[in-house]
């Protein structure tokens, strides 16, 4: 359902953030992201003079190439428009980010090499959720390429990444019990307790 109406207003800024997922002929996979920040009344800036509405104030594009463990084993960033020449500075601290996984601990990876003074806020921004789309991306559309193979569903022996991860994921909850129920009231292995073999399950399975 639509928002309800809004109070009487008037629209000032509009950020555009676009992912795009691919695979690639050689089997890799491309992740693109792309943000662009434009106001909608006339800007004066000291180093780019007038800017009528709807110029891009920032306009950065990131690439990630990853394989099938998502693993990045390319990165490519550029900005179109930004606010000073300086932010150009942000895009080779990017390369760093080279042979990182997008999956537990990618936002720590990130802060780790490009957070404060060391990276780009955009960049990193857009990098955040690079994981979510790659995640979008890839998994469901390896298996629909196992089954047109003839490959039969695949079993879980170990939950998804995803289950347990958000409201309607809930173990406990209703979709769970329909969708997973092999893994219905599930209780994952909690920082700091010891397995029990006789007793614990493995932790679900990383995507």
């Amino acid at each position: 359902m639509p928002l309800s109406a809004p109070a009487p207003r008037t629209h000032l800024h509009t950020r555009s953030v676009t992912y795009r997922g691919y695979h690639r002929e050689d089997g890799l996979w491309d992740i693109e992201a792309e943000m662009t920040d434009t106001k909608a009344y006339t800007l004066e800036r000291t180093e780019r003079g007038v800017m009528p509405p709807g110029t891009p104030v920032h306009g950065m594009l990131i690439r990630v190439t990853v394989d099938d463990t998502l693993t990045i084993r390319a990165i490519e960033s550029a900005m179109d428009h930004t606010p000073f020449q300086e932010c150009q500075q942000g895009t080779p601290p990017m390369q760093q980010m080279v042979g990182v996984t997008l999956g537990p601990g990618w936002r720590q990876a990130i802060e780790l090499a490009l957070g404060r003074t060391r990276g780009c806020t955009h960049l990193r921004e857009l990098l955040f959720n690079m994981a979510t789309a790659a995640y979008q991306t890839i998994p469901g559309y390896r298996e629909r390429l196992r089954r047109q193979a003839g490959a039969p569903p695949t079993e879980h022996t170990t939950p998804p990444y995803h289950l347990g991860k958000c409201i309607a994921w809930d173990f406990d909850g209703a979709v769970v019990a329909r969708h997973y129920p092999q893994f219905a009231g599930w209780q994952p292995l909690q920082r700091g307790q010891r397995a029990d073999p006789r007793t614990t399950r493995p932790k679900p399975e990383q995507p």
